[in-house]
């Protein structure tokens, strides 16, 4: 007699062998390049393979693009929250209503790692967010001091902070060599959002 298909049970996480392996990481991933929220966004997939919850506030962005509505649609392990208007900020000069959805962007996402309920939190463009001085750099710096021992935490954006880099155990640096904006072709669906 055949099963009938289902949902299966969700794994749990698998069992860490030691106290280095216990302790979470602190992943930048920065530079001019195209990717760095793809590249979390992969580290995001493979952290719910493998049975884990993961959140991710996303700074600077309003809009649904589309690996919020996947995430939505076919991913409960993985919580995405935005703090960010569809429109540019401008930096130098950003307008208030940005500071504020900023900075409590950042309290939603200290709440969220102070919260236990979670085993990865990524800070999408938070280095972006804090070189926009749209969020204090100490205090970004004292959320990463002061995390749980066993979070991964990972902090995308162009513009990672010197101090940022320094508590980092691992730093990707994405290049732009050649982006077809360049080309004049516009950004699209499925490629910008």
């Amino acid at each position: 007699m055949k099963k009938k298909p289902g949902k299966a049970a969700p794994k749990s996480k698998p069992a860490r062998a030691d106290a280095a392996a216990n302790r979470g990481l602190v992943i930048v991933i920065t530079g001019d390049g195209k990717g760095k929220t793809t590249s979390a966004f992969g580290q995001a997939l493979r952290a719910v393979g493998q049975g884990y919850k993961v959140y991710m506030m996303q700074f600077m962005k309003g809009r649904n693009y589309g690996e919020f509505k996947a995430a939505r649609r076919c991913l409960p392990s993985l919580t995405i929250r935005r703090s960010g208007l569809d429109s540019f900020v401008m930096r130098g000069s950003p307008a208030p209503v940005d500071i504020e959805l900023a900075r409590k962007g950042f309290e939603s996402a200290r709440k969220a790692i102070a919260s236990g309920r979670y085993d990865m939190v990524i800070l999408d463009e938070i280095n972006v967010a804090a070189d926009f001085k749209l969020i204090e750099l100490a205090d970004l710096i004292q959320l990463i001091q002061s995390r749980p021992p066993g979070l991964d935490l990972i902090l995308t954006g162009r513009y990672a902070a010197r101090e940022v880099i320094r508590l980092a155990d691992t730093v990707s640096e994405i290049k732009d060599i050649k982006h077809h904006y360049a080309a004049g072709i516009k950004g699209r669906a499925g490629i910008e959002y």
